[in-house]
């Protein structure tokens, strides 16, 4: 086993030649998982793939991709992918980056009901600055803007469910 990040990595054969996916080698990992902090273990065994995600989804069995997917988004990175909103995103978005969420959960625009938004349209951010939070297992997460520009849109409304990879903000970038 290897843990690196949050990922665990295993051959599709364990060492005394058994299943991977055996029930109870899956509780060990769910039990690893809990005691490093692990949110995902993503395993493949032949055609077959299992992803255990921590946080209210569950375990997934899909067939493993012939070749890998041509897109990969980096945890709560900006992306210069336009949103796929259904025609909502405004049609000048060049020189815009998005931010994404890093994880499945709630969005939050203000660190409580009485305060300002984290930032608004027209707020000028830089990398460190905390744009929102997103809850996730009674824990709130505040997410980095880690790029430096002007809030040009707010793509998802206060207490709104988000996914992984999910475009929060547009920005548009310095430079």
């Amino acid at each position: 086993m290897d843990f690196a990040g949050i990922g665990l990595r295993m051959k599709s054969e364990t060492p005394d030649g058994g299943d991977v996916f055996d029930i109870d080698r899956i509780r060990q990992i769910v039990e690893l998982m809990e005691q490093h902090e692990l949110n995902e273990v993503d395993l493949q065994q032949g055609e077959d793939r299992i992803k255990l995600t921590r946080g209210g989804t569950a375990p997934a069995m899909i067939p493993a991709p012939v070749a890998a997917p041509p897109v990969a988004a980096a945890p709560a990175a900006p992306s210069a992918a336009p949103a796929a909103s259904g025609g909502d995103a405004p049609a000048d978005t060049a020189g815009t980056i998005t931010i994404n969420s890093p994880m499945v959960g709630t969005f939050y625009s203000k660190a409580n009901p009485e305060s300002p938004p984290f930032v608004q349209v027209g707020d000028v951010v830089g990398e460190d600055t905390v744009v929102c939070i997103v809850e996730a297992m009674k824990v709130f997460n505040e997410i980095p803007a880690e790029c430096r520009g002007k809030i040009v849109e707010v793509l998802v409304g206060d207490q709104q469910a988000v996914d992984f990879g999910k475009p929060l903000f547009r920005v548009q970038v310095d430079g």
